[in-house]
């Protein structure tokens, strides 16, 4: 009986890992370029630029007013791509602050990790104020596409090799725009866009659902282990 329990948990934690993987593949397959004659490869600084945040604390919260972001959110609760904010500043406050615009892809500035730092979110509401230690990159791409080439394994390969820091990890805001992105038409962006969406959508719901379903079954899996050998 409870060796079913074990391994429901099992296969359940497998179909997540799974499902990730396939994101990722797919993630891979369309935004590998290679080969591709059609397609110019340029530098982030070639086609925008990156605006610094300022000032911005927590303790600057309030309940209402003007919206904003800090970057300790972009790692613990945004995802690809977000229109509305969880946190707000005084109107007065929000005047002085550097602000991010729709269609900015914001990009946090440092980690305690190589895997997370320059993590990018694409912004899709109104004007936003930002906070120090992140960017708004400002471009005249789709910057949902940009988004997704910025968690490639490639990106990734490359804030291994120039990313720099010990307890506090960074990569230049110079290393940053010299990074090279294939650029197709707008219209085909737009294409692999729509299909990443749909995997980006499903996985997300598999994140929340399948851990909580797992934790459920642990609970119930402890009920039961208590009960079966209590004598």
């Amino acid at each position: 009986i409870l060796d079913s329990f074990t391994e429901l948990t099992a296969e359940l934690t497998a179909e997540l890992t799974a499902r990730k993987k396939q994101y990722e593949f797919y993630r891979e397959e369309l935004l590998g370029f290679e080969g591709r004659t059609d397609v110019e490869w340029k530098k982030l600084g070639d086609i925008g630029k990156l605006i610094r945040g300022n000032g911005l604390q927590k303790a600057d919260f309030r309940e209402d007013g003007f919206p904003c972001i800090h970057y300790g959110q972009i790692h613990t609760y945004y995802g690809t791509s977000a229109d509305k904010t969880i946190s707000f500043v005084s109107p007065e406050l929000g005047k002085k602050l550097k602000k991010a615009n729709k269609g900015d892809v914001l990009i946090v500035g440092v980690s305690e990790n190589t895997e997370d730092v320059c993590k990018p979110v694409a912004w899709l509401g109104d004007d936003i104020a930002i906070s120090g230690d992140m960017f708004a990159f400002r471009h005249n791409q789709n910057c949902k596409y940009l988004t997704y080439l910025l968690q490639t394994v490639d990106f990734s390969v490359y804030k291994e090799k120039y990313a720099r820091g010990a307890k506090v990890i960074r990569l230049s805001q110079e290393k940053l725009l010299d990074y090279e992105v294939p650029i197709p038409s707008l219209s085909e962006q737009a294409e692999i866009v729509a299909i990443l969406d749909q995997f980006d959508t499903l996985t997300n719901s598999l994140t929340e659902g399948i851990p909580a379903e797992i934790e459920l079954r642990q609970k119930q899996y402890e009920f039961y282990r208590e009960k079966l050998l209590t004598f």
